[in-house]
């Protein structure tokens, strides 16, 4: 008996479905990400990169830095990647909140597929439009920086604006094509893959300035390990809460086909925890970092009250800074979130559905619900973002830990290697699904 049970098992095992095809999807994302940072070390033309660099050494605690780490170093180097996928990632969100003020775009936003494409061909141009300004913006400040003892652009004037400003375009249309093409295979997002990458990629140099730091004696051995503790103890913490969730409870009224009655069916509204996602750090970081990084490209020789005040206040770690930071956090983090999830529609979609949260009544009283709900999770949310920032924001400042172990980039690191392994995950459950449909004949429409 249990050499025929064998057999039949190894049987069924054999005729599941192989790994081949995740297999083919993973090696091709590795080979698009292999292209995205090979693009990164291609210079702009007629740019004297080494100038660049000694520049971008001088901004990394900017938002030059911050923006740097984002594009894996491309930044830094000028590279014809140097926008990175920013423009379009900027041109989403300009999307999302025009589907918030314009009917236009609300409407195709409820038009299912067809809507979304549309929305996405309208982020494109939109992102044309942002790469363009922003590169001819970037010729023209980097233009500036010429100096009698500084060279940055070799042969400025209008035909250098034009040539940067067009690869700049180009290499940022290439990234989002290559996003495109990752999202595509199911296996993660695009976008998010191609900032992880280029944050991971300059992970091991952060490490490695750490651990000369400590061997050179600037920090101690116990310091190390305490920010490797702490480090693990902020990943682990933002695994807990990105898999937390509200479930608000639904039911579903009973149904009547021909002569049965149907029970009703209960299911639940999951409300993560934190809804807006890395978001608001980003945009409060971006907002204050901007006047230091003014300050720092202004002469120093140049007197000022106001460049000694936010030298002092506005710098990493400072008072100052810590409550900006936190005070923009929450105000972003309410933003984005009404941008994401609106509770009007939520109750009026359920309502449509003949749906009803238990304990409260169809429409206004249910959308009221929801926001008060809503509303508590997006304050513990803002907690939570606001712990995971403010500690290495005060290591960076008082131990000059490397600006790669920010809390920004730790929330971008774990989102996106969560959303990789649940992808596979789901992955792996569809085919097993499949395979079971097909061992037992059972049609798949």
């Amino acid at each position: 008996m249990s050499l025929v049970m064998t057999k039949r098992s190894l049987e069924v095992f054999a005729k599941k479905p192989s790994s081949g095809e995740l297999t083919a999807k993973i090696f091709f994302i590795i080979f698009a990400l292999f292209l995205y940072r090979l693009g990164t070390y291609i210079p702009l033309p007629g740019v004297n990169t080494l100038a660049v660099s000694q520049i971008a050494s001088r901004q990394s605690g900017g938002i030059l830095g911050m923006f740097n780490m984002f594009t894996g170093g491309a930044l830094g180097r000028m590279s014809i990647f140097a926008l990175n996928i920013m423009p379009y990632i900027t041109a989403s969100i300009i999307m999302q909140l025009m589907a918030v003020i314009s009917g236009d775009i609300s409407a195709l936003k409820k038009d299912g597929e067809a809507g979304r494409k549309k929305i996405n061909q309208y982020t494109k141009y939109l992102t044309v439009v942002l790469a363009l300004s922003q590169g001819y913006g970037i010729a023209v400040g980097i233009e500036s920086m010429n100096s009698a003892t500084l060279e940055v652009v070799l042969n400025p004037g209008l035909n250098f604006r034009i040539i940067a400003s067009l690869s700049l375009l180009g290499g940022t249309m290439f990234v989002v094509w290559l996003g495109d093409q990752i999202t595509s295979r199911n296996l993660g997002n695009g976008s998010s893959l191609i900032i992880f990458t280029g944050i991971v990629a300059g992970l091991p140099s952060a490490l490695a300035s750490l651990f000369e730091m400590g061997r050179t004696g600037a920090i101690s051995t116990f310091f190390i390990l305490a920010v490797i503790v702490m480090a693990s103890g902020l990943i682990f913490g933002i695994i807990f809460i990105e898999r937390a969730q509200r479930k608000i409870t639904v039911q579903y009224p009973k149904r009547q086909v021909g002569n049965k009655v149907y029970a009703g069916d209960s299911t639940h509204l999951p409300l993560k925890l934190n809804t807006s996602g890395v978001i608001p750090p980003i945009f409060a970081s971006s907002i204050l970092l901007f006047p230091m990084t003014i300050v720092n490209f202004m002469s120093t020789s140049e007197p000022g009250a106001w460049k000694q005040f936010i030298a002092m206040n506005l710098a990493h770690g400072k008072p100052l800074y810590i409550v900006l930071y936190v005070v923009m956090i929450f105000f972003f983090g309410f933003f984005y979130t009404s941008v994401v999830f609106n509770p009007d529609e939520t109750a009026e979609n359920l309502c449509k559905n003949g749906a009803i949260v238990l304990g409260r009544r169809p429409g206004k009283h249910t959308a009221e619900y929801l926001d008060y709900v809503l509303t508590r999770l997006t304050v513990i949310g803002g907690i939570y973002l606001s712990i995971v920032c403010i500690i290495p924001e005060i290591l960076m400042t008082s131990y000059a830990v490397p600006f790669y172990l920010g809390g920004t980039s730790l929330l971008i690191v774990v989102n996106v290697v969560m959303d990789l392994f649940t992808r596979i995950q789901t992955y792996f459950l569809t085919s097993q699904y499949h395979y079971l449909l097909k061992k037992n004949k059972i049609g798949i429409h």
